[in-house]
């Protein structure tokens, strides 16, 4: 199965929307076939796997990060795929939350006689589609907040100049964590400031899907000539209802979301951004929307690049969230990685406690 989740890795860039998976063909310790899903509307891993072990996957078992497809979509059931090879035994890392599968691709199997395993390496199996599961199950995207930060936490200083904190080596890093995001999430603000691409480059020819580039945009400011603009990616922007469209937005993909305390309903956003398909959100803003995200309890991970710098106290703050009244109230997170990029360290933390903004509210 550790096999399969290495496998299922190569396709982090290009599913999207659909989920990364990998399937190892094998009888007793030899592998006979491999396979992972490469691209959404492409064959499915066990394909892949199927073709390659041929007759000799009769009898033999497959191991599969996620659980075999059970309905026609732009491809085949895989489990019938399975059932037609006459394997005899399938080991599945982690149920499939899509309604159309939902445990039907394991019915299946075994009322064709074949045995199944469930829950070998199931976290591993989870935390590879943690964005699929979390719009699946939450009805709303993952969300990974990126930060760069000087030594003592700072982000830019008081004029916004900010390039570069980080290394080169913490902005490569960064490009890929944008490569598997089905969207890239920023602000108006960010957009006036820096004028960001907001766009993926990656050496050599790394398969992915372009992430759209969703802009909160309350009131409709993106300029014209803006790079967010420029068509070289899918870009959106999200804006209250009663927003004024200026004439060189009038052809530009927007959607209006419900406004809430000046500005719009976050959660709403998410929303939306589910129902079109978003998986993961990579969040490139500035310490309000940033911040907002956080104490709205809607930030599921942060992605802290500290660079061993010092910037002084008039430089801006990496976060705007509301004052405490007591450590008692204090976020928590847990530290999910920590390593070494270049001269950078970067920290992968999730928050472990309810956001204060929220705790009054439940």
């Amino acid at each position: 199965m550790a096999h399969a989740l290495r496998l299922a890795e190569k396709g982090l860039y290009g599913t999207q929307p659909n989920p990364r998976v990998g399937c190892v063909v094998a009888r007793g310790d030899t592998v006979l076939g491999t396979g992972w899903h490469q691209r959404a509307g492409e064959p499915h891993a066990e394909v892949f796997a199927l073709r390659e072990a041929g007759e000799a996957a009769r009898g033999a078992t497959a191991y599969v990060t996620l659980e075999p497809c059970a309905h026609h979509g732009r491809t085949p059931p895989c489990a019938d795929a399975l059932i037609a090879a006459g394997v005899g035994r399938v080991v599945v890392a982690h149920e499939d939350p899509f309604d159309k599968v939902a445990g039907a691709g394991i019915e299946k199997l075994r009322a064709a006689g074949i045995g199944v395993q469930v829950g070998l390496m199931r976290d591993a199996a989870h935390e590879l589609n943690i964005g699929f599961f979390s719009r699946i199950q939450r009805g709303r995207p993952w969300v990974r907040v990126k930060l760069a930060m000087s030594l003592d936490g700072r982000t830019a200083l008081a004029d916004g100049s900010s390039k570069w904190i980080t290394g080169e080596g913490a902005r490569a890093d960064v490009q890929r964590w944008r490569a598997r995001a089905s969207a890239i999430l920023s602000a108006s603000g960010t957009v006036l400031a820096d004028d960001p691409h907001l766009t993926v480059r990656l050496p050599g020819d790394e398969r992915f899907v372009p992430p759209l580039r969703a802009i909160v945009d309350t009131s409709l400011r993106t300029p014209a000539g803006a790079r967010v603009l420029d068509g070289t990616a899918p870009t959106v922007l999200l804006h209250a209802p009663d927003a004024r469209v200026p004439a060189h937005l009038a052809d530009m993909p927007r959607t209006a979301v419900r406004r809430a305390d000046g500005g719009i309903d976050l959660h709403a956003a998410l929303h939306w951004l589910a129902l079109q398909d978003v998986n993961e959100v990579h969040v490139e803003a500035g310490p309000a929307l940033c911040g907002a995200l956080l104490a709205a309890g809607l930030a599921d991970e942060l992605l802290v690049y500290i660079a061993p710098i010092l910037l002084g106290d008039r430089a801006r703050p990496m976060l705007h969230l509301p004052p405490l009244d007591d450590m008692a109230s204090r976020w928590k997170l847990q530290t999910v990685d920590r390593r070494q990029v270049g001269d950078d360290m970067r920290l992968q933390l999730r928050p472990t406690s309810v956001a204060p903004a929220q705790a009054g509210a439940q």
